[in-house]
């Protein structure tokens, strides 16, 4: 603590969140985790993936696979408007050292919170079960889920979505 200023000890308590809408529910993840955001682009399928493989998605060469997390965790499919349509896309997310693109409904913004005001997750939340979720922040108009993104994929779903057992 010597030596550190007030506001380097101030953000060791905070969190950068990048927020995404599916469904009607608010997620985050950890600005850290991301590595690109990207409108809806060309992606192919891929015969014989999990049901919850979108496909494939090029990326400056790199060939990267594109999860919907919806049929995931068997979410209702959401009907967007023309204005969600345009700011839908997906994140691309680093999971040991695989780059994944996660679908998602609507990117809201970045925000900070305060890892104090960050509570355990319940048992289930919005179908997602309880492993999979960092915690919960309560703001203003609702909740926010922080999802856990090392843990959304099981090391044998991970296998099965790498590109060479695909």
């Amino acid at each position: 603590m010597l030596g550190q200023s007030k506001k380097e000890v101030v953000e060791d308590h905070t969190l950068q969140l990048v927020t995404f809408q599916l469904g009607k529910e608010r997620y985050g993840i950890d600005i850290m985790d991301v590595k690109q955001i990207n409108g809806i682009e060309d992606v192919r399928p891929i015969p014989n993936a999990p049901v919850y493989v979108e496909g494939l998605f090029n990326l400056r060469g790199a060939i990267i696979p594109v999860i919907n997390l919806q049929k995931r965790f068997h979410f209702e499919k959401k009907e967007l408007t023309e204005e969600e349509k345009l700011l839908s896309g997906f994140i691309i997310i680093n999971i040991n050292n695989m780059d994944i693109g996660i679908i998602i409904d609507k990117i809201l913004k970045v925000v900070t919170v305060d890892k104090r005001n960050i509570q355990p997750p319940p048992q289930i939340v919005s179908g997602i079960g309880s492993e999979y979720i960092h915690g919960v922040v309560n703001e203003e108009d609702g909740y926010l889920v922080i999802l856990d993104t090392r843990r959304l994929f099981s090391r044998g779903e991970l296998k099965n979505i790498d590109l060479g057992n695909l």
